[in-house]
């Protein structure tokens, strides 16, 4: 492959932390990441991905079936509740933090979920050219880091442009689905969403019911507890030309 770059040309959407991990976090990256973990070319950093790399679904999975994908995938909780209990679909958790990850393939291991695959990378770039074009039925983005300070808004997963990464990965009737507690947030992807075209709405009214295939974390319960309304959104990917 070509030299890669030396910086990103985007501010990323989240601060790269380092933290001790447990005994069983760091057995999960030995033992469990021959199956769990994609193991990406990169490019400018660690959680970059290099713009000729691609996946390739059907040989990753061992079949052909319908993929969903999360992005920040967080303990996992929510992605592998529904790889467990949809063994017809596959999964991919989108994370960049090493703790959640090896959460996710240990909770994945216990509950026997097989058709789960995590990717330690930057997300715009898992969605812009790691992935096949048209290969996931639904993209998942649920609690992304808000963000809330003013100056650092731009960090913000959803926000302009990003829109054409998320139509590039999925097929056509394919939907995105989000949910944040931040009410200024839900506002910002709701605009930014509306005035894609790439994108149409996929509810009626103000916002989206809450996804019952959305497993309740403890994440949404400590919004619900501060007090914070739980919004939902959903979009349906437009047919291609």
């Amino acid at each position: 492959m070509p030299e890669p770059r030396t910086f990103r040309d985007e501010p990323v959407s989240f601060v790269r932390r380092s933290g001790r991990m447990s005994e069983a976090q760091d057995r999960a990256f030995t033992d469990l990441a021959p199956h769990y973990l994609l193991d990406v070319p990169r490019a400018v950093a660690w959680t970059s991905v290099h713009p000729e790399a691609r996946l390739d679904v059907a040989a990753e999975y061992g079949r052909d079936a319908a993929l969903i994908v999360e992005i920040g995938s967080g303990q996992g909780h929510a992605i592998v509740a529904a790889a467990a209990s949809r063994p017809d679909d596959d999964f991919l958790a989108v994370e960049v933090f090493r703790a959640g990850l090896a959460r996710t393939m240990l909770d994945a291991d216990r509950e026997g979920a097989k058709n789960l695959r995590v990717i330690e990378a930057n997300a715009p770039e898992v969605l812009s050219s790691y992935l096949p074009e048209a290969a996931a039925a639904e993209t998942w983005i649920f609690f992304p880091d808000p963000w809330h300070k003013k100056k650092h808004t731009k960090r913000r997963l959803v926000r302009p442009g990003f829109a054409d990464n998320a139509a590039r990965a999925l097929v056509d009737g394919g939907l995105l689905r989000l949910a944040t507690d931040w009410e200024d947030y839900a506002l910002q992807m709701r605009e930014v969403l509306d005035a894609e075209p790439l994108f149409e709405r996929a509810f009626e009214g103000e916002w989206a019911e809450r996804f019952d295939g959305r497993v309740m974390t403890a994440f949404e319960r400590k919004g619900i507890a501060k007090g914070r309304d739980i919004r939902d959104l959903v979009y349906r990917r437009r047919p291609r030309p």
